[in-house]
């Protein structure tokens, strides 16, 4: 069900473009090891659910209890077994996932460039060439291609940023089907120079040619990228994304702290977001370190710890909060500016900073630490992000071990619910721990709860249920007169009323209280 929902999302990239049906079954099976990913933990709890609800209803507990084989010794190589597929899962989702899910990516980019007219949705910021040329149109028509309402953000030239704006345009395929060629009416286009920002040239026309070199018709399968988002980076890479993220986040923290201290001194007025900004290290509790140094030490990977950035990643910088401020080195017979300290040759440090603040830099500090928010709110973005998919993976594996824990003892208690009670519960708690999981890996993006708590949290609450029930498993029903569904809905009850029942007296006594 999974795999159909996935697929007919996407249906509408592949339909309609004359793909062969090799691209198809490659773009359908690259989808499979996310989908096993996420299902094999369901997988693992139905299975309990149901082998341990017959061996309850066939009495077959009940002869392994008189043959002296306690419910413990019987869970011993359930667990086993779950343990075993929990260190299956983390290599898989360590090793596998992330190469398909970056195969996958680069696919489903490669079709996107098929036959673009047809790709193009409306609304929606299109990518045409990759990295340079944008698309986004308020209505466009399949049939003629007509499009309103046109926006192109051309960054084909490093030099320059060049945004287009039509009221009307129509497309098309170049003879020989490898550009893309569009008509605008009645636009204007204008330039902005990398190097002067505060320059623009506007430029207004009637009728507009734009083409879009190398786009093509015809299906090229490309090698993979280099760029990789989380979810396509193994958990060593995303570490060491991870330290990057927090290095710069803690020389910008530094370099705030130095400005701000200077703005209070020197009486500037700062901005409410300035003032509010929290400085608290976003950086939590991680195993990924000693998993990677593991890794190495078997020799099937390595975590470089001395820094740098992996494949596809550009480690940010520190942006104006330090190219403001820098200066050249020093050379012979040259002073330095008064109220300055210059940076060394070998690079920046935190700790060096502005000593005098001349009245020059007065007018700069609120950019200046504007600046600096502004990249260490990146930063912590940064971090919060890769550390929440660093412990998903984890988590979703251990899963499996948790769910052996809570299934066994439910279909122990209610051994005649049947294919009934194991499609209800495992559908209740699957549903359950995937909307725990989503609203954790929310919250811990945003930073407002810790990614460890957010992704094992689940994990925590449903263990705990597992492991409370083991400790009753001696009150479980062992014949094949009760324990069906319909003795749940009775507990269940009875203990509703048992509880408000105790609170109703406890509530009668206080009141006669004098």
């Amino acid at each position: 069900m999974l795999l159909l929902n996935y697929v007919a999302k996407r249906f509408g990239d592949l339909a309609g473009k004359g793909l062969p049906w090799s691209v198809i079954g490659e773009f359908v099976g690259l989808t499979v090891p996310f989908i096993f990913a996420m299902t094999l933990p369901m997988a693992v709890l139905i299975s309990t659910l149901y082998a341990f609800s017959r061996l309850a209803a066939d009495n077959e507990i009940t002869a392994l209890k008189s043959s002296g084989v306690g419910l413990r010794r019987v869970m011993t190589p359930v667990v086993l077994a779950a343990s075993v597929i929990t260190l299956g899962m983390v290599v898989f989702n360590d090793q596998i996932m992330p190469r398909t899910n970056h195969r996958l990516a680069v696919l489903h980019r490669d079709i996107a460039q098929k036959k673009p007219t047809f790709a193009l949705r409306e609304q929606v910021i299109n990518e045409l060439s990759p990295g340079k040329f944008y698309l986004r149109a308020g209505h466009i028509d399949k049939n003629s291609n007509r499009m309103r309402e046109i926006t192109i953000y051309d960054f084909g030239d490093v030099g320059r940023r060049r945004t287009i704006y039509a009221d009307s345009g129509n497309m098309a395929m170049s003879s020989d089907q490898s550009d893309l060629l569009m008509t605008l009416y009645d636009g204007t286009l204008q330039d902005v120079p990398v190097a002067e920002p505060t320059q623009l040239q506007r430029l207004f026309f009637k009728v507009d040619l734009v083409r879009v070199r190398g786009v093509g018709n015809q299906f090229r399968e490309s090698e993979a990228g280099a760029y990789k988002g989380e979810r396509e980076m193994t958990v060593c890479e995303m570490e060491q994304t991870r330290r990057n993220a927090q290095k710069n986040y803690t020389d910008a923290q530094a370099e705030f702290a130095a400005r701000l201290k200077d703005a209070k001194s020197a009486n500037v007025q700062l901005s409410r977001e300035v003032r509010e900004t929290k400085r608290g290290s976003p950086g939590g509790w991680s195993f990924a370190g000693a998993y990677c140094a593991m890794l190495a030490s078997l020799g099937l990977g390595s975590l470089d710890t001395k820094g740098g950035t992996p494949p596809g990643q550009v480690a940010p910088s520190l942006g104006l909060a330090s190219a403001a401020l820098e200066l050249p080195p020093d050379t012979a017979g040259q002073p330095k500016p008064a109220g300055i300290v210059r940076r060394k040759a070998a690079g920046p440090t935190a700790v060096e900073r502005v000593q005098q603040v001349s009245t020059e830099t007065l007018g700069m500090l609120p950019a200046l630490l504007e600046s600096s928010r502004i990249t260490m709110l990146e930063a912590s973005r940064k971090m919060n992000l890769y550390s929440v998919e660093i412990h998903k993976k984890f988590a979703l594996a251990v899963a499996c071990v948790v769910f052996v824990l809570l299934g066994a003892p439910i279909a122990l208690r209610f051994p005649r619910g049947g294919v009934g009670l194991t499609i209800g519960v495992s559908i209740a708690v699957f549903g359950l721990y995937y909307v725990a999981l989503i609203g954790g890996q929310s919250l811990g993006n945003r930073g407002i709860v810790p990614p460890a708590l957010a992704m094992w949290g689940a994990n925590m609450l449903f263990g705990a249920a597992g492991l409370a029930l083991l400790a009753k498993l001696g009150t479980e029903s062992a014949t094949s007169r009760g324990g069906d569904a319909r003795e749940m809905l009775d507990s269940f009850r009875a203990w509703a009323a048992r509880h408000l029942y105790r609170l109703g007296v406890h509530l009668e006594r206080r009141r006669s209280t004098p």
